[in-house]
C-alpha cells in the first residue's frame, strides 16, 4: 500500500531480502525525511565552517545557520534561544544537569526522587551524583499497569527533597506520565524538576510555558533529525547559575594563566566545535514536523497505536504490558509465552520487521514488572496498519517455527 508520508522516507523504501522493511523500532531512532536529509547534506555542500569562529563570509554563514537552528526549537518550544543548549543527545543533556547542578547544589541529607519508569540515562547519573554528594535517591513506583499512584506521589515528595526528575512518556510502556501533578507537588516543597522529553517530543507539541519544568531534554534522532544532536532547555536562572559542564574552546570570555570566564548563554555550555550540521538537520526536522501539524501527528499515530494494541492482545500466547488506559505514544511491549524476546525478534527479522527485544536500558521497570527482557515495537507518524498487520502475522509464525505448533 502506497503511503503519501513514508515515500517520504528513503530508507523505508528499502527490501530485505526481496521483503518490504517494516521498521518498528522509532524508540530508539527514528527515520529520516528527505527533507532532513536534503538539509544535513545542504550544509556540509554550502555552508560549512566552523561557527563563532571565522569573521569570513563562509564562517559568518555557518554561524548564522547554526543559530537560526536554535531559534526554531526555541519557537519548537515556546522557549527563548538563549535557554536552548545543543548538546549530543539527552543522555548528554542529563549528565550536565546531574553534574552541573547536582553536585554544586546536593548536599548530605538532601533527597532525589525520580520514578521506577526511568531511562538508564537519568537513573545512573543521578546515582553517581548522589553517592558523591551523600545525597539520597528514592522513587516513585508505579503499579503492575504502569501507573504511578497518587498517594505514591504523596508519600515520597515531601520536605527534604532537592530534585525530581520524570520521563514524559516511558520507552518501554509508552504511557504518558503525571507530570503536571509530580510537578506541582515537587514545586510546592522547593524541589527542581527534570523533564525527560526524549519518548515525548516526536509525538506531542512541548510549551515550555505550560509544562511546569525546570530542566528539559529530548534527543534529535528520536525526532527524524540526524544522529548526534539534542538538547537541553533551562530556565535562564538556573543555567546563569550553574558552574560550566565541559570547559575549552568557544565558551569562555576570557583566559589568563591561572583562571577564566564564562561565554554568556547559551555558548557557556558549548565547549568546543559543535554539530552544525546536526543542528541544521534538527531544524529541518522540526519543520517537516510542523508542516504536517502535530494534530495530524497525534491522529494517525493514535489509530496506529490503538490498532496495535487491540491486534497484539488479540493473540493467543502474547501478553501486553500496561493498560490500555491513559494516554500512550509510541511503545508497546510484550512477550510471546516461552520464547525469548531475542529468538521472537530474530525470527520476524526473517521476515523484515525490525522490534526491539531485552530490557530497553530501563532494568529496575522491568524487574518491578517481573521481567527480565521484553519485546518492544514502536511506532512513528510513517507506520501504518499494515505494519501492524506484518507484526502479528510474524508474530503467528514464531512459536511455529520454533517447533511449539502452535
Amino acid at each position: 500500500m502506497t503511503d503519501e508520508i513514508m515515500e517520504q522516507f528513503p530508507l523505508l523504501k528499502q527490501k530485505q531480502d526481496g521483503k518490504r522493511l517494516v521498521y518498528l523500532d522509532s524508540g530508539a531512532t527514528t527515520q529520516r525525511p528527505q527533507a532532513v536529509l536534503d538539509a544535513a547534506n545542504q550544509f556540509y555542500l554550502e555552508q560549512n565552517a566552523n561557527p563563532h569562529r571565522g569573521v569570513y563570509t563562509l564562517g559568518e554563514t555557518a554561524t548564522e545557520v547554526y543559530e537560526k537552528a536554535r531559534g526554531t526549537v526555541a519557537k519548537f518550544l515556546n522557549a527563548k534561544p538563549e535557554e536552548v543548549i545543543f548538546t549530543r543527545n539527552a543522555t548528554e543533556s542529563l549528565n550536565l544537569i546531574a553534574y552541573s547542578w547536582g553536585m554544586s547544589n546536593l548536599h548530605a541529607g538532601d533527597r532525589v526522587v525520580i520514578s521506577i519508569l526511568e531511562h538508564h540515562s537519568t537513573l545512573v547519573p543521578w546515582q553517581q551524583v548522589c553517592r558523591a554528594t551523600g545525597a539520597t535517591l528514592e522513587y516513585l513506583y508505579t503499579d503492575q499497569s504502569g501507573v504511578i499512584p497518587d498517594v505514591e506521589i504523596e508519600k515520597k515528595l515531601t520536605k527534604g527533597v532537592k530534585l525530581v526528575a520524570l520521563t514524559h512518556v516511558s520507552n518501554v510502556l509508552g504511557l504518558l506520565s503525571p507530570v503536571q501533578k509530580v510537578f506541582a507537588r515537587a514545586h510546592e516543597i522547593g524541589a527542581v524538576t527534570v523533564l525527560d522529553a526524549a519518548q515525548s517530543a516526536p509525538h506531542l507539541k512541548l510549551d515550555m510555558q505550560k509544562l511546569d519544568a525546570d530542566f528539559l531534554v529530548f534527543s534529535g534522532h528520536k525526532l527524524y533529525a540526524p544522529l548526534g544532536i539534542g538538547v537541553l532547555w533551562a530556565k535562564t536562572e538556573l543555567l546563569e547559575a550553574m558552574p560550566p559542564f565541559l570547559t575549552g574552546g568557544d565558551m569562555i570570555e576570557t583566559v589568563r594563566e591561572q583562571d577564566a570566564t564564562w561565554a554568556p548563554l547559551p555558548e557557556k555550555f558549548e565547549a568546543g566545535t559543535q554539530n552544525a550540521g546536526g543542528a541544521v538537520g534538527l531544524a529541518a526536522a522540526i519543520d517537516w514536523m510542523n508542516s504536517l501539524g502535530f494534530e495530524t501527528i497525534q491522529k494517525r499515530e493514535d489509530r496506529v497505536y490503538r490498532y496495535a494494541w487491540e491486534r497484539l492482545s488479540s493473540l493467543e500466547h502474547i501478553t501486553v504490558y500496561g493498560t490500555p488506559e491513559g494516554q500512550h505514544y509510541g511503545a508497546i511491549a510484550f512477550n510471546l509465552d516461552e520464547v525469548h524476546p531475542h529468538d521472537v525478534a530474530t525470527v520476524l527479522d526473517a521476515d523484515a520487521v525490525c522490534i526491539r527485544a531485552g530490557h530497553h536500558c530501563a532494568q529496575p521497570l522491568l524487574r518491578h514488572l517481573g521481567l527480565s527482557s521484553c519485546c518492544r515495537a514502536s511506532f512513528a507518524v510513517y507506520n501504518t496498519t499494515d505494519d501492524v498487520d506484518a507484526l502479528a502475522e510474524g508474530l503467528l509464525k514464531v512459536r511455529r517455527w520454533l517447533g511449539y505448533g502452535a
